[in-house]
């Protein structure tokens, strides 16, 4: 494969582990790499723009191996992949990655996921594009992630790459020898109990502090093929998981089921 122009971004910011690894991973494989992410952390903050306060964005090579093009931008992750290919990148670049994410983005969390989003404004883009993350908050080995989002992605751009597919990759945090096969699955429909703890600050001052767990609900599952397990369930296996999702969120269910409209 000749070397591919890529983007990286996340949505855990510029001094992140995660995206240092990739971003070297990807050079050590021979690609132009360039980074363009939030200066911040900016997790959950799903495909928010900003629009009222400008974006900046400054140079940051040097948290980055030799030879990778970087820069931290004060926006959201969605803005980052915008400012990039409007502002910064001189060409269009044939892959965008995002991540590795420091936790999961599993089922109908990707709504809410920066980094999910910042692949998913390379999709709309028309540009091959994958989420990656490590289903953990506290591990810190990020190199198997890193060469499996790499060669997934350049395996897939060998075949036709079909329009409008963003591929959601997420990887177990254990060691690769561990691991069971990856496998395509379906995205699981994640509940929570108990969102938020109310707390009183030093003044007696009500706040709250958005909490709770997600129920493990290992059998739901929304579109795809039965004989696929859900990306909880595969997680669960101590296995990678690669869901495609695309950007259509027209309703696909039964007609029959819509509300019936009122006529004038």
């Amino acid at each position: 494969m000749k070397p591919l122009n890529i983007l990286i971004s996340n949505d855990d910011g510029v001094f992140a582990e995660g995206i240092r690894t990739l971003a070297a991973t990807a050079k050590n494989r021979g690609h132009k790499v360039t980074v363009v992410c939030p200066d911040q952390e900016r997790s959950a903050t799903g495909h928010g723009l900003t629009l009222h306060a400008p974006i900046r964005a400054e140079k940051a090579n040097e948290l980055f191996k030799d030879g990778v093009e970087a820069w931290g931008c004060n926006g959201t992750p969605a803005d980052c992949i915008k400012l990039a290919l409007n502002e910064i990148l001189d060409t269009k670049p044939d892959l965008v990655l995002s991540g590795i994410n420091h936790g999961p983005n599993l089922g109908t969390d990707i709504f809410c996921s920066g980094t999910v989003a910042a692949a998913l404004e390379g999709t709309l883009a028309g540009i091959p594009s994958i989420a990656s993350s490590i289903t953990s908050f506290q591990y810190r080995k990020f190199a198997y992630a890193s060469k499996l989002t790499l060669e997934i992605a350049e395996n897939a751009l060998v075949s036709d790459w079909p329009n409008e597919l963003l591929l959601n990759l997420n990887v177990p945090p254990c060691d690769p020898k561990e691991m069971g096969n990856l496998q395509w699955t379906r995205l699981s429909i994640r509940q929570y109990e108990e969102q938020f703890s109310k707390r009183l600050d030093p003044r007696g001052n009500v706040y709250y502090w958005m909490a709770g767990e997600a129920v493990k609900d290992l059998d739901s599952a929304g579109d795809g093929p039965k004989n696929w397990p859900s990306d909880v369930a595969q997680i669960y296996t101590k296995s990678a998981s690669i869901t495609p999702i695309q950007p259509d969120l027209f309703w696909r269910g039964k007609i029959s089921k819509l509300p019936k409209l009122i006529q004038n």
